[in-house]
């Protein structure tokens, strides 16, 4: 998560202007330094080189160096990161863009939808290499932000707000992501991941996700969706195609297709599967996902059913 490799314009200006920044601060530093080491040689000599005891000169020397300077550098980098880098970066117009994706913060995850499509998703988006995305973010809680260093700056995701930037990944890649404003107790485990693929795998990925949940293969797996139904889980939850329609929680509709879990909080394997079920506050304590008390059995049943949705 370094913004500082860069993999995308707005990316590279954002370097751009931070490798500046450290070359300003380097030498107004070793300046400050010079003076230092100055001052220290010639601890026994009273006034400075050239110019002796001068008053005028001394007060000079401070007017410049403590103000003017300083002004002159700190208005040109807000002119330079404010006004211009600021309009680079921005959202672009919809007319720039080849589609959109909502994001939407939540308690501690993220919702992501696709324009144009009935695609949902939880904690990973996933891009056309190449493209340019509009991406909006809203926030269905309280004061998230968007950030993924590699691709664009941050963006607030503030309640009752929409917010936009451009997503644009110029390879192939898996780029980190992460909630940048403290938004409660699992702020440090709201993370995602941003898949840029090749347009014809992306195509293939979303036309995945726009078809309803798979139907369970096994026993094991059907009496997994009885018990997802009859239980909390299908209030919270939302799996299309089925009774389950919650909106609380992460739509589980092609959850086995994940990476991850808990918002990039563990690998997405049947033993962690297992675990963040039946015991979440172990794995994200706070977290709003409460244990049920089904037994190891049923516990099994149910990630039997949510590791065939693929």
């Amino acid at each position: 998560m370094s913004p500082l490799d860069p993999h995308s314009p707005d990316a590279h200006h954002i370097a751009t202007l931070w490798w500046w920044m450290l070359v300003v601060a380097a030498i107004v530093f070793l300046g400050a330094v010079a003076m230092l080491v100055l001052g220290w040689l010639r601890r026994d000599k009273p006034g400075l080189p050239l110019i002796g005891e001068s008053e005028r000169a001394n007060t000079t020397l401070v007017v410049a160096f403590g103000i003017a300077i300083p002004i002159v550098i700190l208005s040109a980098l807000f002119v330079v990161s404010d006004l211009v880098l600021m309009r680079e970066t921005d959202a672009p117009q919809a007319s720039e863009t080849t589609m959109s994706v909502t994001v939407v913060g939540h308690q501690w995850w993220w919702e992501v939808r696709y324009g144009g499509s009935g695609a949902v998703t939880a904690n990973e988006i996933h891009i056309p290499a190449r493209t340019h995305i509009a991406l909006v973010a809203r926030s269905a809680d309280v004061i998230h932000s968007f950030w993924v260093p590699e691709l664009n700056r941050k963006i607030d995701m503030i309640p009752g707000q929409a917010n936009s930037i451009e997503l644009y990944a110029e390879e192939p890649g898996v780029y980190r992501g992460q909630c940048a404003e403290f938004c409660g107790l699992q702020h440090a485990h709201m993370a995602f991941r941003v898949y840029a693929e090749p347009p014809a795998r992306f195509r293939a990925w979303l036309a995945n996700m726009e078809r309803p949940g798979r139907e369970p293969a096994t026993p094991q797996a059907r009496r997994g969706r009885q018990l997802f139904m009859e239980n909390a889980c299908a209030s919270c939850h939302r799996i299309a195609g089925t009774e389950a329609q919650g909106s609380i929680g992460p739509d589980l509709t092609h959850v086995a297709s994940r990476q991850t879990l808990a918002a990039d909080t563990i690998e997405n394997t049947p033993r962690n599967l297992f675990q963040w079920v039946r015991n979440p506050q172990s794995v994200k304590p706070g977290d709003k996902m409460p244990g049920l008390g089904l037994g190891a059995a049923r516990y099994q049943a149910i990630v039997s059913y949510l590791s065939e949705l693929k």
